[in-house]
């Protein structure tokens, strides 16, 4: 492993103190292991967690196909990382060298330590994160994905598991010159891509779906058949806020994500005005912070999996899944968010995925490398996505409709659009068509004052505009307003569908113990700080509902 820099390596290596051992030593049970024998292996699931008390134990890293040592734990130190959080299988493997004495854990047995001893859960949960950092850092393969840069599938694979937090090395069959070497080891084609290889026994995939990418992964997690107290459906900043919330105050919490957490906001590439992080943090990192804060309180979370309907029965909710699946609960918070509208122009959608986008992720910038790309919109995603882009881009151009760049904009972000050379700024300006063959190759700019068109050869074009809810999948009984959006509070107290004597909570809806939050809610705030104050906000209201 290459280590970045000495403080991240004692972080990620910390040793136990005598104090520690004997407390953590309360909840395991002591085992011993001959030299050679493995305590885990790469690919396995339900991994346990080691602390060494007496020998040593090598940790191997095989996904080169050569395993190669990435530490060797001494006396007083302990295996594992976020996987053992998150129930994901193992990326690496751990030998005994000698013979080894260990104290031996459960996953479960640790969620409970890092939610019951803060001190020595939060040096624990420390460690992971800083091993997944210097593990991503090194020349670690991790998810092998061989795919063309024009696939739609590509792209969506390479998203779903960057926005799942799964470690992905991406040969792009144009240009990388290992692919025919590959193709051979694999015993694969150019017709099979886009393939993906994993660790193993869960084999090749040939151009998987989405859920078959979460099956192999233990991404998508099983629902089980008791009642919850709180059934969230969307894993956007307002309901992973929830689920923080809901898990630590003892809600038994389950999260249903049709995609991967973060929502619209993991599209952002860094967002500064979220309080608390001066320098800023991108929008997946902030997910996966509440991810793994979650999962600590045992929350569940399986993607991808979607609701696709919501009936009360006996007093309780039944939500109906994709799969087949349903989930009994007590109390749903539907926290579905939004998509960014598609511009109304001939060839949009044809070249969704092929050029057009709709969030600016390292994924897509690896794309644009020196070439011009378009951005529409005029909001704060266009504003960060143009700053971020800029960095990878030869030339950015931030197309808007409008006369002012700081009327929707936040000042900070617009005065930095302005000092950046490399981003052009069109005011009064629209896409009115888009050219090309299989991908984007040309899009045109028209000024709405003069008429003046402007032909922009590019490959990426990104859209941020306005936003459609995700509500369609809704009951009757859940009023909407008559763009979408669900009615909540004051504004379904007189509604025909609220039977209670009681009027509804602020963010309840016209069914009681139904509640939304964030970006899917009339008349929220669009902004991460805002979804995540009505995420926390509603288990609050939670409680209130089930102590009625």
């Amino acid at each position: 492993m290459t280590q970045n820099n000495n403080n991240t390596e004692q972080t990620a290596f910390p040793r136990l103190s005598p104090e520690q051992i004997e407390e953590l030593g309360a909840y395991a049970q002591r085992r011993t292991f001959e030299d050679g024998q493995t305590l885990f292996e790469a690919g396995e699931s339900d991994f346990k967690f080691f602390i060494i008390i007496e020998g040593t134990v090598e940790i191997l890293e095989p996904s080169s196909g050569r395993p190669h040592t990435v530490t060797v734990h001494q006396a007083g130190e302990f295996t594992g990382d976020i996987d053992m959080l998150t129930g994901r299988p193992s990326l690496l493997t751990a030998v005994a060298r000698g013979e080894v004495l260990v104290y031996q854990l459960a996953a479960e047995e640790l969620r409970r330590i890092l939610s019951e001893e803060p001190r020595l859960g939060e040096e624990i949960l420390r460690a992971f994160l800083a091993r997944r950092e210097l593990l991503e850092a090194s020349d670690f393969v991790g998810v092998l994905v061989i795919g063309s840069r024009h696939s739609r599938d590509t792209l969506r694979i390479r998203d779903f598991l960057s926005k799942n937090q799964v470690p992905l090395t991406w040969i792009d069959v144009e240009n990388d010159p290992r692919v025919h070497q590959l193709f051979r080891h694999f015993n694969i084609s150019a017709e099979d891509t886009p393939v993906v290889v994993v660790q193993g026994n869960r084999g090749i995939l040939r151009r998987p779906s989405n859920r078959e990418l979460g099956e192999a992964l233990n991404i998508k997690q099983p629902v089980e058949h008791v009642v919850y107290d709180l059934t969230i459906i969307g894993a956007g900043p307002a309901g992973l806020a929830a689920a923080v919330y809901g898990a630590s105050e003892g809600l038994q919490t389950v999260v249903v994500e049709k995609d991967a957490p973060g929502g619209q906001a993991s599209q952002s590439s860094r967002i500064e005005n979220y309080m608390g992080f001066p320098a800023g943090l991108s929008g997946s990192d902030l997910a996966n912070r509440a991810v793994l804060q979650a999962q600590k309180f045992g929350a569940l979370i399986t993607t991808p999996v979607e609701a696709v309907g919501l009936t009360c029965e006996r007093g309780y909710n039944v939500v109906q899944l994709d799969d087949e699946d349903y989930v009994v609960t007590r109390c749903v918070l539907i926290a579905t968010g939004g998509s960014y509208r598609r511009l109304d122009v001939e060839n949009c959608a044809h070249f969704e995925g092929a050029g057009v986008y709709y969030g600016a992720t390292t994924v897509e910038a690896q794309m644009c490398h020196d070439q011009d790309v378009v951005i529409v919109g005029a909001g704060n995603s266009a504003g960060q996505a143009a700053v971020f882009l800029s960095q990878h881009a030869r030339r950015v151009l931030l197309a808007i409709r409008g006369e002012d760049i700081y009327k929707d904009m936040s000042s900070y972000l617009a005065r930095r659009i302005e000092e950046t050379d490399n981003i052009d700024v069109h005011l009064t300006s629209e896409v009115v068509a888009l050219e090309g063959k299989e991908s984007l190759e040309r899009a045109v700019l028209r000024n709405r004052e003069t008429g003046e068109e402007m032909p922009v050869e590019t490959a990426a074009l990104f859209i941020f505009i306005g936003v459609e809810p995700h509500t369609a999948w809704l009951p009757p009984q859940i009023e909407l307003d008559e763009r979408g959006f669900i009615k909540t509070g004051p504004d379904v107290q007189r509604s025909p569908h609220w039977p209670l004597r009681r009027p509804p909570f602020l963010l309840e809806t016209s069914q009681p113990g139904v509640f939304a939050a964030g970006d899917a809610r009339a008349g929220s705030i669009k902004r991460v700080a805002s979804a995540v104050g009505e995420g926390s906000m509603t288990v609050h209201f939670v409680h209130r509902y089930l102590s009625g």
